[in-house]
């Protein structure tokens, strides 16, 4: 495992050299929204002490990060009357890891779908008619 990159996208965050939309903060956990977010309001916790994944955080910044996740998840449930939430944590690039850090994507999902006026974004089968997965395609 190599050592943790203290001039990561979040490490510069945290330092506030680079701007971000502050969600959430506390003495152990910062969140903030994902430039590339996959759902309105996707938004990132991350820990203030140096830790490149799960396998190297704390246990008590791991237990932060996953508190503070929860308060974003039933946030964002009330906020978008969203049906459910997905919270995805990377550890390795094997694991599809893109920025050394530990931290969880906390994204709300809906369960209904809106036949696609945009042919060719973001689609997904269903029966014989094409459904888009984005918001306010329809």
């Amino acid at each position: 495992m190599t050592a943790y990159d203290d001039q990561n996208v979040f490490a510069k965050i945290l330092r506030g050299e680079i701007p971000c939309f502050k969600v959430h903060e506390n003495e152990r956990a910062f969140a903030f929204l994902d430039i590339m977010p996959r759902s309105p309001g996707h938004t990132l916790v991350i820990p203030k002490a140096p830790a490149r994944g799960i396998l190297d955080i704390a246990e008590d910044d791991l237990a932060e990060i996953a508190r503070s996740a929860k308060r974003i998840a039933i946030a964002a449930m009330k906020a978008f009357d969203a049906d459910g939430i997905i919270i995805q944590q990377f550890s390795e690039p094997a694991s599809g890891q893109v920025v050394s850090d530990a931290y969880p994507g906390v994204q709300r999902r809906t369960a209904r779908r809106r036949r696609c006026s945009q042919a060719g974004y973001n689609h997904s089968r269903k029966g014989k008619m094409t459904f888009c997965t984005r918001d306010g395609c329809g």
